[in-house]
């Protein structure tokens, strides 16, 4: 008998055989925990409702050879993407995946056709700065790029690799100790840039990318400029052959371990007898036993639909969600290069489009948009001498502000229209419509159908001061045994790097749970392994918890 099964064995009375779990859903989480529970000595499998695996972070064909990113298409803070397989025993360049750098990793286009570059090129850097800052600007620049690498370590360390169990595991000196540095509710990540640069456009050109967390810059928390750390100094790669491939070949380690895929198997609901999950039920009525199981679906979505409706359930729909999008995918008859790889348009009224989609959960009439075309830096994203290009179009979540179904038809038609007009306008494009030879469009509505996110918000609940650390939804169930998460609204939070530390952080969990030897090239720290294992504590530990969660945050605003 293995040490696996022996350990196994003892806590659960199985003489022999692997523990078996499920995992509801083939995203990127869903892929890299099947990967890591085969490799820790689990009999996994997962079940997927579509016909492919990566959920949001998949691809897709638009007209012949033209191929989209569904949806993530920015491959940032590439060490957490490397950890996940160096984990696993094996690395990117061994697996096949060859990244390509995008330089610039941006350009911002302006209402008024002025331009900057974003890069990771510290003299290109210096000039488009100063250009708008004077002579002066590169030190703003300089210090806060040393904010955001503090930021970005401390949220390294102490948020992407610590699991928040309880509510009281928020009480460890060496966080407590950095709280401040990390979280404050009246700090944002608009105000941190205004500390640096003195200009509107600077402050914009370094505060849009709170986007990625589908929040406002003028409300996600200050820490989250560690975003634009890791853009200009660890850069904006690309995936060639499209970002699907990084959870495909998680799928495949995972099926060379044993792993099981079903594909087209929707999950009508989780079995629990006695307080503890057991198995799953498919929409078809099979039934699937096993020991764990793991939910890679929208959690919110899943604590209403395949468990039984709680009381804590249904105040987490009620939780802020981060916003939705109408996003083109346009297949071209020809290049145009006047795009980038990636290109931002900003509004005008940039706080107010802001306001729009975040307070008011609208579509706003000024709307900044984010283009995207893989073909520039892979040619095999389309024909020889044509492109396919992304719209991403930030929108309010669903929500009774947002228009009904039988609305949208002719909102993604002024959509579009307002889009293409900017395009043509900032960029001295003609004709760009006519140059569309086929276009797939999703909205919050199609979200939310193919994907099952919560009100059709891409990228799960809010990363808002109460929606984070122990306040955000834990990987393991609140109530029901063996039942855990992991993905974008499950701790640590959203993006694919993001994700990929939560199954570090669920398997790590599971295994503890059950006895089971953590894989030895995981390198797990002790700190880790406690913060996976801890039990529920007192409500009084949990109070303090809150108290002093609390306390930091009236120090913060009392000191800014």
């Amino acid at each position: 008998m293995s040490n696996t099964e022996k350990a196994y064995g003892n806590k659960n009375g199985h003489a022999s055989g692997r523990p078996k779990a499920i995992i509801v859903g083939a995203g990127i989480g869903g892929c890299a925990s099947a990967a890591r529970l085969t490799q820790g000595g689990f009999d996994v499998t997962v079940l997927e409702k579509n016909d492919f695996a990566g959920g949001r972070c998949s691809t897709f064909e638009g007209a012949p050879n033209y191929r989209f990113d569904q949806g993530p298409s920015l491959y940032l803070l590439p060490k957490l993407i490397a950890e996940s397989f160096k984990d696993l025993g094996t690395s990117l360049d061994q697996e096949g995946i060859k990244l390509v750098k995008c330089e610039p990793n941006y350009r911002i286009v302006f209402p008024d056709k002025e331009s900057v570059e974003m890069s990771t090129d510290l003299s290109r850097m210096k000039k488009e700065v100063e250009r708008w800052e004077g002579q002066d600007g590169f030190e703003g620049f300089l210090g806060f790029m040393k904010e955001a690498h503090v930021h970005y370590e401390l949220s390294y360390e102490h948020v992407l690799h610590r699991n928040y169990t309880t509510l009281a595991s928020i009480i460890r000196p060496t966080l407590l100790t950095q709280l401040r540095l990390l979280i404050s509710v009246t700090s944002t990540v608009y105000t941190r840039a205004s500390r640096y640069f003195k200009t509107e456009r600077m402050r914009r050109a370094f505060t849009f990318a709170s986007m990625y967390l589908g929040m406002s810059p003028f409300d996600a928390l200050g820490a989250y400029n560690l975003l634009q750390y890791t853009e200009h100094c660890e850069g904006i790669l690309y995936p060639l052959g499209g970002f699907s491939i990084v959870p495909k070949t998680l799928a495949k380690i995972a099926e060379r371990n044993g792993a099981n895929f079903r594909f087209n198997t929707p999950v009508e609901r989780v079995i629990v007898e006695n307080g503890q999950a057991k198995g799953v039920i498919t929409e078809s009525g099979e039934e699937l036993r096993a020991d764990v199981v793991l939910v890679n679906a929208d959690l919110v979505w899943a604590m209403g639909h395949l468990y039984k409706e709680t009381s804590y359930s249904k105040r987490l729909e009620e939780k802020p969600v981060s916003c939705s999008s109408i996003s083109f995918y346009w297949s071209m008859n020809r290049k145009i290069p006047q795009l980038n790889s990636h290109t931002i348009f900003l509004a005008e009224e940039y706080r107010e489009s802001f306001d729009s989609i975040f307070t008011e959960h609208k579509i706003p009439h000024e709307p900044s948009f984010y283009v995207n075309v893989p073909s520039r830096h892979d040619a095999s994203a389309a024909p020889e001498g044509k492109d396919s290009v992304i719209v991403l179009v930030p929108v309010g979540h669903i929500s009774p502000a947002l228009p009904t179904a039988s609305d949208w038809n002719r909102i993604v038609d002024e959509t579009r229209e307002k889009i293409i007009g900017e395009i043509e306008r900032r960029l001295d494009i003609k004709d760009l419509k006519k140059d569309i030879i086929n276009e797939v469009v999703n909205t919050p509505i199609t979200w939310s159908e193919k994907f099952n996110l919560h009100r059709g918000s891409i990228l799960g609940l809010s990363h808002s001061f109460f929606n984070v650390l122990s306040f955000r939804p834990k990987t393991r169930h609140p109530s029901v045994k063996n039942a855990y998460f992991v993905g974008a609204s499950a701790h640590p939070g959203t993006g694919v790097p993001i994700v990929l530390a939560g199954a570090r952080l669920a398997t790590t969990q599971i295994l503890q749970d059950y006895n089971l030897p953590i894989p030895a090239s995981w390198e797990v720290s002790s700190a880790e392994l406690a913060t996976a294992s801890a039990k529920t504590d007192s409500n009084g530990l949990i109070l303090l918890a809150l108290l002093i969660a609390l306390i930091c945050a009236l120090v913060t605003y009392a000191r800014n």
